[in-house]
Order: C-alpha cells, then sequence, then structure tokens
C-alpha cells in the first residue's frame, strides 16, 4: 500500500507539471494530456516487458503511471471538443497508447 501512496503522489506532480506546461488556453489541442496517456503506455509496456517484481510493479506501475495517466481528463476534453476533432484525438490517443507499450514488451 505504501509503494502505492508514494508512487501517485509524485506521479500526480508529474501529470500536474506536464499538463500545466502543454494545455494552455493558448494551444488548440490537449497535447499534455495525450503525452501523459502515451508515455504511460509505453512506460507501463516497458515495466511489464522487463519482468519487474510485485514492488517495482506496484510502486511504478499502480502508483506512479496510475496518477500519472488520465482518463477522466481525456473523456471530459473528448466531450468539449467538435466531433471531427474528438474523433481523431480518440484515433491518436488509442493508435499512440497502443503501439508505445506493444512495442516494449
Amino acid at each position: 500500500m505504501m509503494f502505492v501512496a508514494i508512487g501517485g503522489f509524485f506521479g500526480a506532480i508529474a501529470r500536474f507539471w506536464v499538463s500545466n506546461q502543454l494545455n494552455k488556453k493558448t494551444f488548440p489541442f490537449p497535447f499534455g494530456t495525450l503525452l501523459v496517456n502515451v508515455l504511460g503506455a509505453f512506460l507501463l509496456g516497458l515495466l511489464i516487458g522487463s519482468g519487474a517484481g510485485e514492488d517495482s510493479r506496484l510502486l511504478f506501475g499502480t502508483g506512479f503511471l496510475g496518477a500519472f495517466t488520465t482518463f477522466s481528463t481525456w473523456l471530459f476534453e473528448v466531450k468539449e471538443m467538435d466531433m471531427k476533432k474528438a474523433f481523431f484525438y480518440i484515433a491518436i490517443t488509442m493508435a499512440a497508447g497502443f503501439f508505445g507499450s506493444w512495442i516494449v514488451m
């Protein structure tokens, strides 16, 4: 439990920082959310593919990456977009996430 809490603390801070840097109102696209979700999928694939032990999976996988990635923000952003842009955002997030995790496993 402690590993998950510690990892989650740092993952949430990292996501907050990335989102604040890249999800500016001046940008027409939520690059920060896209980056954290695709990078999170890649890193989780790397972690699983490496055969890491249970403590590492809890600290980094469940804790850090669980807090770093965000499904709820992604869905909110999709809901707020027009249909064409939302479809592109869904497609690019899913394709890049699957590819990113698959390539390192």
